[in-house]
């Protein structure tokens, strides 16, 4: 727990502090937001304002990471290092991260609204995804647990829903099919939340939030624990140190929330909202809770659903929309509500489905004890 404590400060302290540096490079170099024509037409005062603020969040991840783990081995040179889970998982975040500032970084260059053409950013997504899915079905530690399993998880693995029923290289490619589709599914539906100030940011404080949570019970009641109650222990690899990654990533988009909250002064970018969406779906499937996610993610959710519905229905009635404008925040703000109005409920509305979430996980424990 006293790493938690100093992990989360330490990436609250560099978030801080680092978000307002990186804007006066930003501002220096004036590299500003370039919004698009089509959006609504409120927005077009945030022209130039400064973007892949998401670099910030991602190296104060690494940094107070980094940092807090060699504290802790300072305190106690017999502490556990860096996990293999947490490192697959930060290859994840960086990794899509990273195609989002080259995303951003096009867009600003050549001031357009369109950065990586879809081919290449869907390449480049990919490649990231597929090898953080061969990494995490290997490393195992001494009792044989891996970061990630072939069996679709809910709240732990479902033993009767194994992808490789067909045999062990099925189940790998069949994994890292199913591992992309939940990247693919968290990236796109926290690109998509990105459109107001610090809403994506909020909600996605609340999700690693939850992780937190989620990990410090897994520790607490792993099989074979000294804390184990009843039969309904937990089969996660380093479930500690993913409960630490997740409050320091939870922590970082406070410190970054500060400053992109309305009227913000920096923001996330593709850079942050791909690496934030990486990061959610590496920890649904590392810590065994990949359909879960589903319902504490059920904010994105709902906003990519809005988008489908709409494209859906704008082609099937030959031009007719069903929302006044998608995402599903735009169409409320088409409606006369503020900017703030809308961020507050919406992240009231992914409050709630984090309770649920939460609920339906701890619910699980109990009916099992």
């Amino acid at each position: 727990m006293i790493a938690l404590l100093i992990g989360a400060g330490l990436a609250l302290l560099c978030a801080l502090v680092g978000t307002p540096l990186f804007i006066r490079l930003l501002v220096h170099r004036s590299y500003g937001q370039f919004i698009r024509d089509d959006g609504p037409t409120s927005h077009h005062t945030k022209r130039g304002t400064p973007t892949m603020g998401g670099a910030v969040v991602v190296c104060a991840v690494l940094l107070s990471y980094g940092l807090t783990h060699l504290i802790m081995w300072m305190m106690n040179p017999d502490s556990p290092g860096p996990s293999a889970s947490a490192l697959i998982l930060l290859f994840l975040m960086v990794g899509m991260g990273t195609v989002g500032f080259l995303d951003d970084f096009i867009k600003i260059s050549r001031q357009r609204s369109l950065g990586l053409d879809a081919k290449a950013k869907l390449i480049l997504q990919g490649a990231v995804g597929v090898i953080f899915a061969v990494l995490a079905l290997n490393f195992p530690d001494a009792d044989g647990v891996t970061p990630a399993s072939t069996k679709i998880s809910l709240v732990r693995d479902l033993p009767w829903l194994d992808l490789a029923f067909a045999g062990t290289i099925v189940g790998a490619i069949l994994f890292v099919v199913w591992s992309n589709l939940i990247v693919t599914a968290a990236t796109n539906g926290v690109n998509l939340t990105d459109g107001l100030d610090g809403l994506a940011a909020g909600a996605s404080i609340m999700v690693f939030g939850a992780y937190t949570l989620m990990g410090i019970w897994q520790s607490n009641q792993a099989c074979g624990s000294p804390r184990e109650a009843g039969s309904g222990c937990y089969s996660v690899r380093d479930p500690l140190d993913l409960a630490l990654l997740a409050a320091i990533m939870s922590a970082a988009l406070v410190g970054f929330l500060w400053w992109n909250t309305s009227p913000a002064k920096l923001f996330m970018g593709d850079t942050g909202s791909l690496a934030i969406g990486g990061a959610i779906a590496g920890f649904a499937i590392l810590s065994r809770t990949e359909l879960l996610l589903g319902i504490i993610g059920g904010l994105f959710v709902l906003i990519t659903l809005s988008v489908i519905i709409q494209v859906g229905y704008f082609k099937a009635t030959g031009g007719k929309r069903f929302f006044k404008m998608a995402p599903l925040q735009h169409h409320f703000e088409l409606k006369g509500w503020a900017e703030v109005t809308v961020v507050v409920r919406f992240w009231i509305l992914g409050g709630l489905f984090v309770a649920v979430g939460l609920g339906i996980f701890y619910a699980e424990w109990v009916v099992l004890l």
